[in-house]
Order: C-alpha cells, then structure tokens, then sequence
C-alpha cells in the first residue's frame, strides 16, 4: 500500500480524483460540490508533503493560500451576495497575494527584470482569480475551464522541470474533472458558486505563478494559459450537459494544449533530443 500510495500518478490524479468525487457526490445537495477542488488539493498535499506551517519556501505559501481560498468562497457562498466588480477586487487581492508569495525569488532579480516578472505575476493571478469567479454561476464552464487550466499548467510545468508543482496542478484538474463528471452523471448541472471558481482559480493562478518562478516555463505558455476562460466562453450546444461539457473542455483544451506544446522544447534540451 505505501509503495502504491507512494506512485506519483497516485499522488497527484488517482487519489485527489477519488476524494474529489466522493466530496462532490457528499456535498452537491448542499450546494457545496464545489469543495471538489479542495478535497483534491488537500489529498495531493497529504500524500506529496511539501506544505509548512508558518509557511517559508514559495511553494509552502502557495499551498496554504491555495488550501485557504475555498473557506473564503464558502463565506461568499453562504453570507454575500457578490457585487458588481467583486471579481475584479478579489483578482487584484490574489495578485498581491502573488507578490507576497515570489518576494524572495524576485529579490534576486535586477531591477528591470524584478519589476517585469512582478508585474507578469501579478496580471496572471489577478486574471485567472477574476476570470474564474465571473464563471461562478455556470457549472459546466467553470468545471471546463478549470479542468483544462489545471492540466495545462501540471503538464507544462512537468515539461519544464517542475515535477512538484504539475503534481499539485494535476491534482486540481482531478478536482475539476471530479466536478464535471458528477454532473454528467446526473444529467444536470449542480453549483459550482464561488466555492469551486474562487479554489481553482486561486490554485491554478499561483501554481503556475510558482511553475514560472521556480522552473523554466517559457512565459509565454503562461500568456496562453491565461486565455483558457476565455475560450470556455465560446457558444455550448443545447443538447445536454453531457455534450456540454465536453464541448467546453476541449475549447478550453486548445490553449491548453498549446502552452503544453510551448514547454515541450525545453523537455528535448535536457533530454539531448
């Protein structure tokens, strides 16, 4: 069992997978499915480590802001009703939450490049939080999107020497397939709310915020990555949710894939290809 649990496959898809649906399958009627992507995430961090209290290295206080932001969602959830521009403050909150967490990389940097990366950060935290939580009110775009996200970042960061940190992105993709697959199961959406889209927003943004500090992911996948909620806005056929979801997942799938194929050279380098 320790050998099997131990399987980094495992670690980061097989298990987050499994308590991300029994979350979902628990929780929908609740209107609470949406802690998929945390019963995801929590499962990868208990299985790979890496997480520290108080938090000291960049990936320790990307997991406790990460583990931090569905408790957040839920409060909205359940006590708020957002207002108009809540998306777009809560985006600029995460981006400085960025900040904070790259401030010892970024020190390292000259001036000019400390001031580009910060600000690269920044836009990317800050969009994806705020382009995923506008998608709070539709289930299956925000399940396509963060699905398609998640995978894109935990592939391109494995291309880039990031093995860490495409574990933890991978395991939020299960989250997020965990989410969609239990509304094509049923046939019918169920809530994502601010509690799925703030979660993996949140995560997918400072995953790839850390993939991008501590590895060599090209910024430019980051640039495509970013386009992801977007594509999942694109026109949906009305024949089910079913065919909903996949529709969407493969929009978002395309910028997706298209940052992955960005990161593939620098895997053929270090292989001598």
């Amino acid at each position: 069992m320790q050998e099997f649990l131990g399987n980094p496959a495992v670690q980061g898809g097989v298990a987050p997978f499994v308590a991300a649906l029994a979350a979902t399958l628990a929780l929908f009627a609740l209107r609470l499915g949406g802690l998929a992507v945390a019963a995801a995430l929590g499962t990868a961090v208990g299985l790979i480590g890496g997480f520290g209290f108080p938090p000291v290295s960049a990936q320790q206080k990307i997991l406790l802001v990460a583990l931090a932001a569905p408790a957040i969602g839920v409060v909205v959830d359940l006590a708020f009703k957002p207002v108009r521009g809540a998306g777009a403050l809560l985006g600029l909150l995460f981006g400085l939450v960025a900040l904070w967490v790259g401030v010892n990389v970024l020190r390292q940097k000259e001036l000019p490049a400390m001031l580009l990366a910060g600000g690269g950060l920044f836009a990317l935290v800050a969009w994806l939080t705020g382009a995923s939580f506008a998608l709070r009110d539709d289930p299956v775009r925000a399940g396509a999107a963060a699905l398609a996200l998640a995978l894109g970042i935990g592939v391109s960061a494995v291309l880039s020497a990031s093995a860490s940190y495409g574990q933890y992105a991978i395991s939020v993709g299960a989250g997020a397939g965990a989410f969609l697959l239990v509304q094509m199961l049923l046939g019918r959406t169920i809530a994502a709310g601010a509690t799925f889209a703030l979660s993996a927003g949140v995560a997918c943004g400072l995953i790839a915020a850390g993939a991008l500090l501590g590895s060599p992911l090209p910024w430019v996948a980051g640039a495509v990555l970013a386009l992801v909620p977007v594509a999942v806005r694109l026109p949906l056929p009305r024949s089910g949710v079913r065919l909903q979801a996949v529709v969407a997942s493969v929009y978002g799938g395309i910028p997706a894939l298209a940052a992955c194929l960005l990161s593939w050279p620098g895997m053929q380098q270090r292989l001598g290809l």
